[in-house]
Order: structure tokens, then sequence, then C-alpha cells
């Protein structure tokens, strides 16, 4: 008899969430509110209106448990959803190891990475409300990519602000952005006063997420008929990403199997908050007893190393301030591939479950990471982006630690994008190119000194 040496899961069209999931609603204790920048006080909807529809601010300090997806959203997100869940048998068996492996892949969706489940919803609220132009950051060109492309969509303009050292190394992604419409700028540039400044104080910098946000904020500030749209970090970016959770339940189910550990990659946390927190809603109610692991980059350990304390979310302080695990906001990280994960805070949803206990977090250098990604690309023929070999590395060291014990667990993770468009970096490290970078601890000193001082 044929044994499948890969496994795919799948559900119907019709099994495509129709709610959001929101863990605001199930935490045994609630979020810090954010804080104006200027007055230090916390801030209401109004605070919010030059840079987000109503729709949206909503979401952001919703207590609701289940938020309704929108007919004209779930119509685009059936193009790729729901995304297959896989048994990965075959590097079960490179690994010899007694545990299950399963992945929930988000590369199927037309930017490739799950980037669009929020990219959709934000550009459709938009459009609903008036909204001419979409103004945003982008460090890998994942996010990027994925709100191009629901401009184009929904008939919306879109400007993108992509970090230096990025924008260098992955022409593709910026390519793909301007196929769908977008217009890309290296950040820091000289079209904003934040970027300008940074130029002026910098002149060779590789820039980073903190900055590049700055100068997307400032745009959509100056302009009536521009909004500003971020790709993780915010409770309404975290909410629409758990499509990828739910859809995971219900087709572990169909697997008859349950998760013993759940491991995502972190950034700035949308991929890692979608896969879950729905498993942490059961958590919270004693239905599960999982273990949920964040794996982050050595060179940018927010989770692992930052403090969880009051900061902004840009370089230039133009963003409210919020509570979550941060290396200072003028800390520019190493120049590593993962662009995605280079930010120097954690969503504060995200930070919030790590400090009730909900979740463990641990780092991984670059080059453990891409070995990762290159043995799961020969076992199960999908090459992730560098910000997914993370993942990858972390469910390969859960697998190995239940070879050691002997203990036969199942581990799921989110393989959150492939790495079409990042091959240079796999170029990189196959001529040995590429170098891991230790913990900056001198920087991050200097950056966690400049935190804000909050009472």
């Amino acid at each position: 008899m044929l044994r499948m040496e890969t496994i795919q899961y799948n559900l119907p069209q019709n099994r495509i969430p129709r709610a959001w999931y929101n863990l605001a609603a199930d935490l045994p204790k609630p979020l810090a509110p954010p804080l104006h920048p200027g007055t230090l006080q916390p801030i209401g909807p109004d605070d919010l209106t030059p840079l987000f529809p109503m729709a949206l601010i909503l979401q952001e300090v919703s207590q609701e448990r289940e938020i309704e997806i929108p007919d004209p959203v779930r119509q685009v997100y059936a193009q790729w959803r729901p995304s297959p869940l896989f048994r990965a048998r075959r590097l079960e068996k490179a690994l010899d190891t007694p545990a299950k492996i399963y992945y929930k892949y988000e590369g199927v969706s037309p930017a490739g990475s799950h980037k669009p489940n929020t990219a959709v919803a934000q550009a459709y609220y938009n459009k609903i409300e008036g909204t001419k132009r979409l103004c945003t950051e982008t460090g890998a060109g994942q996010w990027g990519s994925a709100l191009a492309m629901a401009c184009a969509f929904f008939g919306l303009e879109c400007k993108v602000y992509m970090v230096r050292v990025s924008y260098d190394q992955k022409p593709y992604r910026r390519a793909l952005m301007e196929a769908f419409g977008a217009s890309v700028t290296a950040s820091p540039s000289v079209e904003t006063e934040c970027g300008r400044a940074i130029l002026a104080e910098f002149p060779h910098t590789n820039g980073s997420l903190g900055i590049a946000i700055s100068e997307a904020v400032e745009v959509a500030a100056k302009d009536p008929n521009t909004k500003y749209a971020l790709g993780s970090v915010l409770n309404h970016v975290l909410l629409h990403q758990t499509v990828i959770g739910l859809e995971a339940m219900e087709q572990m189910a169909l697997a008859g199997d349950e998760p013993d550990v759940l491991v995502g990659c972190t950034g700035g946390g949308s991929n890692f908050a979608g896969l879950v927190f729905p498993y942490l809603g059961k958590k919270i109610k004693g239905e599960t007893s999982a273990r949920v692991v964040a794996v982050e980059p050595a060179a940018c350990p927010s989770l692992t190393k930052g403090h969880f304390a009051y900061d902004f979310g840009d370089t230039g302080h133009l963003t409210p301030l919020v509570k979550m695990h941060t290396l200072g906001s003028t800390f520019i990280p190493p120049g590593i591939h993962a662009g995605g994960l280079r930010y120097h805070g954690m969503a504060p949803l995200v930070s919030h479950a790590r400090d009730l206990g909900l979740i463990e977090a641990t780092s991984v250098q670059q080059l453990d990471a891409f070995a990762a990604g290159i043995q799961f690309a020969r076992a199960e023929g999908i090459i992730p982006a560098p910000e997914a070999n993370h993942a990858v590395a972390g469910a390969i060291a859960e697998a190995l630690k239940c070879k050691a014990e002997g203990q036969g667990r199942t581990i799921l993770f989110n393989l959150c994008g492939h790495g079409h468009f990042d091959m240079q970096s796999y170029i990189n490290y196959q001529a040995g190119l590429l170098e891991n970078y230790d913990y900056p601890a001198e920087e991050i000193a200097m950056a966690l000194a400049g935190l804000p001082a909050v009472g």
C-alpha cells in the first residue's frame, strides 16, 4: 500500500471563517492603554482619525470576542483561503523524530505571504470611508506587496516606504509592488522631514522599520485624502490574521490531532498571533495546555532581551506610545535578511501574553535559520521566506527535543510565506557570505536609555 509522504488537509471555501477572533475579550488582565505622544495621556478615537478609518479604530479598542468579516473581504479571501495545512512526514523522517509536525502554509496567497489577510481588510474599510490613498512602510516587502495588491483590488493609490537595506537586497519585491501599481521609495528618504533628519545624522544608514513608519505616518498626517496602514503590531492587524488559527483548528480536527506545541516567527507579531491567538483563547479557558513558542532573530530580540515598557512605535516619535517588549525606538537592527523581523518592538497583545506567561520566547541566529530553511526545502519542497525560517528552526528544535526525550508530541507551526523573491539571500547563504550578528547590547542599552518617562 502506498504511504503518503506529505498529507494535506483542505477545507472547502464555505469554511472560510465568518468572524475574526479577538483575544482581548478573553484576557484575564486588560491591556495597558495607548498614550498620546504629546500629553502622555490615554488616547481616544478622535486622536487616531487622521491616520485610520473609524471602523479600524473601533476594532483596535474592541472587547467583542468575534468581529464579523465583511462579505467583500471574504470574497477576496476566497482566491486563496482556506490555506492548506500539511503533515510534514518527510521532514519527520529526515529528523528521525517521534514528533508529528504540521505546518499551516500562508505562501499560497497571491502576494506570497500571510499579509493579505489584513491588507485586504484595511483597504476595504478605507475604501468605504472615502480614503483615496494608503501610505505604509515595509521591511522585507511582504507587507508592501500585500497592501499594493489590496489597493489595486479596491481602487486606492498606494505609497510604500521600504527599509533601505531591504530595498537594496530585494529588488523583485520592489518590482512586485510596482507591478501592482504602488509607488516605492527607499527609507530614509528626502521626501519627509523625518527622513531628511535621519539622513543628515546617519547618511549611510541601512534604515529601519521604525524610521519607515515615521515617514509613512508623516505623509498620512499631512494629507486629508491619505490614511496610514500598518502590517503588524496593532490590535486590529493581529485580529485580521486570526483566520489562520481558526482554519488550523478545523484542519487539525480533520487530521484527528491536537497540537502540543505551537511555533511562530515573531518580528511585529502578526503571523504568530494569527496562528496562536485562537489557541490562546482556548488555553485561557483551560481547554488546551499546549505550549506556545515565539521565535525571533538573535540580532533583534525584543521578546527575549527587550524591556516591557511604554515606547514609541516609530523612530520619529509621531505614533502613540504603547506598552510592549521593546529594544528602544531609536535602535537600528543589523542588516539581517529577515527584514520583516527587524523591528524594535513587539505587538502589545503578544507582549502582554508573554507577560502573563501564556507564551514562551526564544531566538535564533541568521545562519541557523537559513540552515533550517534549506533542510525544510529539501524535505518538503517549499523554499521558506527568511522570516519563516525562524519558525522552521523553532519547530525543528522542538522535534529534536522530542527525539532526545523519546516523546511523540504534536508540533504545529506557521509557514508564513515563500522565499521566491528572497533568493539572493539563499545565494549569499550558500556562498558563505552571510554572517551571524550577536545581540548588540551596547546599542540597545543606549536606545533603552531613551525610553519615555511614563508613570
